[in-house]
């Protein structure tokens, strides 16, 4: 998605994430962007939003997704601390906006790849729950789309970007650096938190959880993983978070399986094991709204 005051980012954000527009305001003046080493020449820029990835090498570089447009100098400055050399390649791991808002900046400078379901909400403009985002400019839409997968030989390398259909959202792409040994999972993984699936953008719980868990399966004991948020973590950690979400679906389904509401779900703290997964924008109780709907939907309907 694409939005240009950075007030109304953070507002939206909190609505993308299911609370209240109370949440305070971020001033992104005062967000810094902290680079950190993954492997191999893969590094990782923090800020506000969606984790980027990075690529730095002989070929110059490239990143995945780009936060915030505000953010874009500090991003810009953040990478060329990493490595003074120009921009390449963008990829974009889905669409949502607090991971492509900077793309009409940075596609001033490089081509931007993404699954083609991205070019396509971006250029149509989209709503997320209340949220509505006005078609993107010219620039922030891919110029390169793929249906499957595609690789990107850069700085030594495969990248090969693989689609994984209807988990977090309809557009949703995972990123493998293969010489590196790393992968940027974008929003398929919140590392030590709730994940927020976007059901109204072709996103399904179950979905997700099938998703990571073949991701999880691919992936070898000493890759370094990269989430959308969160710290980078390991292969381990990523096959600990499925399975907790494997645990919290039958948590909540065997409570519907004993004719137990939502509401008694949430009394009786269900998800109380994982408590320390609550976090302002996915609590416990959003994650239970959201198991219930998905194992309740029709055969077929999300899933």
């Amino acid at each position: 998605m694409q939005i240009r005051s950075g007030v109304v980012a953070v507002a939206a954000l909190a609505l993308v994430h299911g609370t209240a527009l109370a949440q305070p305001k971020v001033d992104f003046d005062k967000v810094q962007i902290k680079p950190a080493k993954v492997a191999g020449s893969v590094y990782v820029l923090y800020g506000q939003g969606g984790n980027i990835g990075v690529s730095a090498g002989p070929d110059g570089i490239l990143i995945i997704d780009d936060q915030f447009a505000p953010l874009a100098p500090k991003i810009k400055a953040a990478l060329k601390g990493i490595q003074d050399a120009p921009l390449k390649w963008i990829l974009n791991t889905h669409f949502h906006f607090d991971h492509t808002g900077g793309n009409e900046i940075f596609g001033k400078e490089a081509p931007i790849i993404a699954h083609e379901n991205v070019r396509n909400r971006l250029k149509a403009g989209s709503t997320t729950l209340t949220v509505v985002s006005p078609p993107a400019a010219v620039s922030a839409l891919p110029v390169i789309t793929f249906k499957d997968s595609v690789s990107v030989h850069f700085n030594g390398e495969e990248i090969r970007a693989v689609h994984y259909a209807n988990g977090h959202t309809d557009t949703d792409t995972v990123v493998f650096f293969t010489g590196s040994k790393v992968v940027h999972m974008g929003d398929h993984f919140f590392n030590g938190s709730y994940p927020f699936v976007d059901t109204g953008s072709g996103g399904s719980v179950s979905g997700l959880i099938a998703n990571d868990e073949k991701v999880a399966a691919e992936v070898p004991a000493d890759w370094k993983v990269i989430p959308g948020h969160g710290q980078v973590g390991t292969a381990a950690d990523l096959k600990a978070w499925v399975q907790a979400l494997k645990e919290q679906r039958a948590a909540v389904q065997a409570g519907l399986d004993k004719k137990k509401t939502p509401e008694q779900l949430k009394k009786e703290k269900v998800l109380a094991k994982w408590e320390k997964w609550s976090t302002p924008f996915v609590t416990s109780d959003t994650w239970v709204d959201a198991l219930v709907k998905d194992i309740q939907a029709p055969a077929g309907a999300g899933k």
